[in-house]
């Protein structure tokens, strides 16, 4: 079976812990969980070739901007997912920046933008206009929600999918 690890990296409460939650044990808890350092955790995804991928999930400290300790938890990462807080446009640009920094640390491996907390969709404050320039980029998002689990399935899977593209 493939292993590999997955670092989760996005600014303070956009949600990064909760989608590890909801994704790995199917819960969601309403109390604001800081991560201190990084948490590690692990789920066996089904690929659609049948082969089964072991995902190690790093759930790195929030922040917007890599430290060198966070950048160091980077070291040895397949992918990402870069987690944004759709009520708060500026943990968008801090992603983007965040992805800047993840590429110079470890290069040009596979990621999925998260834009978290679709179930407070009528308090978005994200640019349509900067999404559609990502995706014309080549970005891949996904609109998620822990608290219902909208989207989270997809987000790790695709990026399951593009980890075994990469094999």
């Amino acid at each position: 079976m493939l292993t590999r690890k997955i670092c989760m990296i996005g600014d303070f409460a956009v949600g990064k812990t909760s989608l590890v939650s909801r994704y790995v044990r199917h819960t969601f808890s309403e109390a604001y969980q800081t991560t201190i350092g990084v948490k590690i955790d692990s789920k066996i995804i089904r690929l659609p070739s049948g082969d089964d991928l072991k995902l190690v999930l790093w759930d790195i400290a929030g922040s917007n901007a890599l430290s060198t300790v966070e950048q160091s938890y980077l070291k040895g990462a397949s992918g990402y997912l870069l987690v944004s807080d759709a009520t708060r446009c500026e943990t968008l640009d801090h992603a983007i920046d965040l992805h800047r920094q993840a590429e110079r640390q470890i290069g040009h491996v596979p990621f999925v933008l998260v834009l978290n907390k679709d179930d407070l969709h009528e308090q978005y404050e994200l640019s349509t206009d900067t999404l559609k320039q990502l995706r014309s980029s080549g970005w891949h998002s996904v609109r998620s929600s822990a608290l219902t689990g909208l989207g989270v399935e997809e987000a790790f899977q695709r990026l399951g999918e593009q980890l075994a593209i990469k094999a």
